[in-house]
């Protein structure tokens, strides 16, 4: 009961947090999470709500990192572990040691796309002024990938465009 209160409370913080971004000058920003311990930049225009771990019904012949689907708010989305989908850790459900970090970050509406992207942890808000670019590394990526950001505290952060993603054909090929 105490992990659901403080779950309700980071969520409330956060969206407050979403409210004083948009209201602030305009600017690049982004929601940050993390998978498989590493840092991942979603644009904050491009993602939807947050939704805390649920019941996720398996769907027969899909790939290992589609999940399945989950009902959010009264409205079936297919679940991605993006993690598994980026090819960074296994497709496995999460162990009930995690169960309570782990989040559903739906994408935005306007994306007309149910999808959510189950993320091992939410690190908050990022905005482009807080960001060095880090030189770009010449090799072959999707076009959901974007640039590399440096924080202050040195940690680097990956880009992840949810439009150029809910577009691309094998995220969308969910089963064999």
């Amino acid at each position: 009961m105490a992990n659901k209160e403080a779950l309700r409370e980071i969520q409330t913080r956060l969206a407050e947090r979403l409210k004083t971004v948009r209201a602030e000058v305009p600017g690049v920003s982004w929601l940050a999470v993390e998978c498989a311990g590493r840092g991942f930049l979603l644009p904050l225009h491009e993602a939807g709500e947050i939704f805390a771990l649920t019941t996720i019904v398996p769907v027969a012949h899909a790939k290992p990192w589609f999940l399945g689907v989950a009902n959010l708010r009264g409205g079936l989305h297919g679940v991605v572990d993006l993690a598994a989908f980026l090819g960074i850790k296994g497709g496995d459900r999460p162990a009930e040691a995690v169960r309570d970090r782990v989040q559903f970050v739906a994408f935005n509406a306007a994306l007309d796309l149910n999808c959510a992207l189950l993320v091992d942890r939410l690190a908050g808000l990022r905005r482009a002024a807080q960001m060095t670019t880090e030189p770009e590394v010449p090799s072959a990526r999707p076009d959901f990938v974007g640039d590399c950001y440096r924080d202050a505290a040195g940690r680097v952060w990956q880009e992840l465009r949810l439009a150029e993603l809910a577009r691309h054909e094998s995220f969308l090929r969910v089963v064999d």
